[in-house]
């Protein structure tokens, strides 16, 4: 014959599972911190400085930020750096790529500590897709109409390429711009991804309407492909350093509802 449990027994299973409860909500709680990690990749024709505006907002809210110095001599090479900023981590990583930086972080974005990626006016190919041929749908970009090629494969642009770049900049920064410009090889443009990080991980996308080196309408289409969060920015391909604080709005709201599973807690 079964026992009848007592209100004692009852009341001893009731707290057992309250506690049960609290454990799983701590735990999730533990899980849902939001990322302090911030890895900034710079794209082609630039350098880590490319983020000089946005990187103090970050850190004045307590973000740890690192930015990438591209080497530019491969694709491989920049992913490889970018590899390198991520494992120099402890926990969860939001990856921000510009520009070029998109196939970089698209691809570096498979890193397990990276929860997030944020794409700033940039590039997000798909596997099989060659960086060079995906804009062949749309206007050809102003900006990157006559690229100088040395002996060496590389690439660099003109001032006046630069003053369509930072169209919504003062001159005189688009000058400097130009003056320290990394210069960018070749045979980068002909790389193809062999993992698709935005196809597993929650994505952001930053959209430059006035863009003259990344038409617009790809732009869309690439954040339409990712399902990503996406916001429009009537600026130039440099948004980040004419509107540092959209950018750093976006990459802070990355970082807010990325979730960080088990790294967050590393």
């Amino acid at each position: 014959m079964n026992r009848v449990p007592s209100s004692r027994d009852l009341r001893r299973t009731l707290a057992g599972l309250i506690a049960v409860a609290a454990l799983v909500a701590g735990a999730g709680a533990a899980f849902a911190q939001p990322v302090k990690n911030i890895v900034l990749v710079h794209g082609a024709f630039a350098d880590g400085s490319s983020w000089s505006r946005v990187i103090p907002i970050l850190q004045a809210k307590g973000y740890n930020v690192t930015a990438v110095q591209n080497p530019l001599t491969s694709f491989a090479d920049d992913v490889a750096a970018t590899q390198r900023a991520i494992a120099r981590l402890n926990g969860s990583v939001i990856l921000v790529g510009h520009s070029w930086a998109g196939v970089v972080i698209t691809e570096a974005g498979t890193d397990p500590k990276v929860v997030g990626l944020v794409y700033v006016a940039a590039f997000a190919p798909d596997l099989g897709e060659q960086v060079g041929e995906l804009g062949k749908k749309y206007p050809p970009p102003p900006a990157l109409a006559s690229p100088n090629v040395d002996d060496k494969g590389f690439l660099t642009l003109s001032a006046d390429a630069f003053k369509k770049f930072g169209s919504d900049l003062p001159e005189r920064e688009a000058l400097v711009a130009a003056a320290t410009q990394g210069p960018i090889s070749a045979s980068a443009f002909q790389a193809q991804v062999s993992g698709v990080a935005w196809k597993t991980k929650p994505s952001w996308y930053v959209v430059s309407t006035l863009d003259q080196a990344i038409d617009p309408g790809e732009e869309r289409f690439f954040a339409k492909r990712m399902n990503a969060t996406t916001t429009e920015l009537k600026a130039s391909h440099v948004s980040m350093l004419s509107q540092p604080k959209a950018v750093a709005a976006v990459i802070m709201d990355a970082a807010a509802k990325a979730q960080g599973g088990k790294t967050a807690t590393n």
